[in-house]
């Protein structure tokens, strides 16, 4: 790895007297209610929602995984990347509801619809992935990112992988904890920029490096990734891939996805922080064009260091990528080997101030986003009496506590190593059917009660546990019985798995209903399609113009262009 020259740490340096400088800011304006600590005082304006949304969801796994995923698999990822037509779902539909019942959570949205056991199940399923995902994963990755950056093995003894990777955190936690959402949608809106900057030159610069566009199409075209025929540049691949079905991927990653843009409390508040609904749909809008560059910024890099390395092989070099004790190349070592090997100085810098903004980005949401469900959906509701200010420091409170259970888990985490973005939707996967099963049915069909919600969640978790369970156990058990439970919960494919399990919860939560009774019209008013007052859907209607739609129609066109260009 090339060393860090004096410009790149000025350029460190000046990054982050410009953040403490946004942070004293912050603290300075009064923060006195939990809206304002949580939700920025709800009066963000669209470039704030989208750019905070993109920032928000651009971390780790997207700077490490994401290149990584590129760099082995190919192309099979970026149907979970180019979901800007998501994010229009959760705009044009979602938001009305959400803005319309007056709620700081998702959680909460849940106990309007259904009822207090709902929220309740919502919020544990919520707390327990950020704690055993997100957060360890996005920390994890972080200490991987600048181990390889700064080409430090060990520093004062310890390994420097920790020093990073608990810095981070540390300096993150101060971060969120003094400033809240006002420091995230403002930082956010700070490094958005840096990180699509310097990505686009790490693309330019290996293109240039590896001969040109055509050049990483002609090599990933030749290499096969399975006994069908498809290539790592094939989108679409066949049916009977063992990792990547065609069907699979794109019912998996559609209900990944509308879980995570559309009722995920992560990405949800960053739309309710929005002045009014025009503001939260044009941000949303902005966000989907945001959301259409990471696989270009992230996905494809790894591509070309994957390239680059085959390239270098092929005519008798050494290669490009570092090497795993296994022999096999480091491909979630892509990004940051892009950044250390080709990036001139003061540019290096700049990128590291990018990576660094989106690591701070993503866990400074995460901490706010979960301090926020312990101090509304439990705190609050046990001790309903207590003051606002108390209930923003429990939240810094709760902030605490999250990031140190982080912190432990991530010996654990360690032994995800080069499957870090799979292994993120592989999680995912089983999280994400019933809560999606509960929000499309509590919003679309009027039938839906409280019992049949409350048990499509319920359900869903069970199974999921089951899964996640399975996986482990059988993971390290190499001569277990070949049985139905096993073939079920290991053997099938994670993606088809994810879409048999969607439809299980959908019939949960249909059965259920249909033998419980009907909920009262009185309490689903205007948190159901047909349920809306006469006034709610006009101010719907003034809230959009001709160009909201015209822009959502450019997206939609867009995506379809990928799939064409990739299939």
């Amino acid at each position: 790895m090339q060393g860090f020259e004096f410009l790149d740490w000025l350029v460190i340096g000046l990054f982050a007297i410009l953040l403490i400088g946004v942070i004293i800011y912050v603290v300075r304006q009064k923060q006195s209610s939990s809206a304002d600590y949580f939700l920025g005082g709800k009066d963000a304006t669209w470039i704030a929602i989208g750019t905070s949304i993109f920032a928000s969801n651009i971390g780790s796994e997207h700077l490490i995984g994401l290149a990584g995923a590129g760099a082995s698999s190919g192309m099979a990822m970026a149907h979970w990347e180019i979901q800007g037509w998501m994010i229009l779902i959760l705009g044009w539909v979602f938001v009305p509801f959400y803005t319309r019942s007056m709620v700081y959570t998702m959680p909460e949205f849940l106990e309007r619809r259904y009822n207090t056991q709902s929220r309740t199940i919502l919020s544990m399923i919520s707390l327990i992935s950020y704690v055993l995902t997100k957060v360890a994963v996005t920390v994890y990755a972080g200490g991987l990112v600048f181990q390889q950056v700064f080409g430090i093995e060990t520093l004062w003894g310890i390994d420097f992988f920790w020093i990073a990777a608990i810095g981070l955190v540390l300096i993150t936690a101060l971060y969120t904890i003094f400033g809240g959402m006002k420091s995230v949608l403002y930082t956010s809106i700070l490094q958005t920029p840096i990180l699509l900057l310097g990505s686009l030159i790490i693309v330019v610069l290996g293109l240039k490096e590896l001969g040109g566009w055509d050049r990483m199409m002609e090599i990933t075209s030749s290499v096969k990734v399975n006994d069908y025929g498809d290539s790592m540049a094939n989108l679409i691949r066949s049916n009977k891939d063992p990792d990547f079905p065609w069907l699979g991927a794109l019912i998996g990653s559609s209900i990944i996805g509308f879980w995570y843009w559309c009722t995920d409390q992560y990405i949800v508040q960053r739309v309710l922080s929005g002045k009014n609904l025009k503001e939260s749909r044009r941000g949303t809008i902005f966000g989907a064009y945001l959301k259409l560059l990471p696989v270009f910024l992230f996905l494809i890099p790894g591509m070309i260091a994957f390239s680059i390395h085959y390239q270098s092989i092929s005519g008798g070099g050494e290669g490009f990528l570092p090497f795993l004790d296994n022999g096999v190349p480091n491909a979630d070592a892509a990004f940051p080997t892009l950044v250390a090997k080709l990036l001139p100085a003061g540019v290096k810098g700049l990128v590291v101030c990018g990576i660094l903004a989106a690591l701070m980005s993503s866990l400074a949401s995460l901490f706010n986003s979960s301090a926020m469900l312990f101090t509304i959906d439990f705190y609050k509701r046990i001790k309903p009496e207590t003051s606002e200010k108390k209930l923003v420091r429990i939240g810094q409170m709760a902030t605490l506590v999250i990031v140190i259970l982080g912190i432990l888990w991530i010996p654990i985490m360690r032994s995800v190593g080069d499957v870090l973005y799979t292994y993120l939707q592989d999680v995912q996967s089983v999280l994400a059917p019933g809560i999606a099963s509960a929000f499309l049915l509590g919003i679309t069909w009027k039938r839906t009660t409280a019992k049949g919600g409350m048990w499509g969640l319920l359900s869903g978790l069970i199974i999921g546990i089951t899964r996640l369970g399975a996986k482990v156990y059988y993971s390290n058990v190499t001569d277990a019985a070949d049985n139905l439970f096993k073939y079920l919960f290991y053997d099938l494919n994670w993606l088809f798995f994810c879409g048999w399990m969607f439809l299980f919860c959908i019939l949960v939560v249909v059965v259920v209903s249909l033998l419980t009774e009907a909920p009262d019209p009185a309490k689903i008013r205007g948190l159901v399609f047909g349920t809306s007052t006469k006034e709610e859907n006009d101010e719907d209607r003034k809230s959009w113009t001709k160009w909201d739609v015209i822009h959502s129609v450019i997206i939609l066109g867009i995506t379809g262009a990928f799939y064409w260009y990739f299939w």
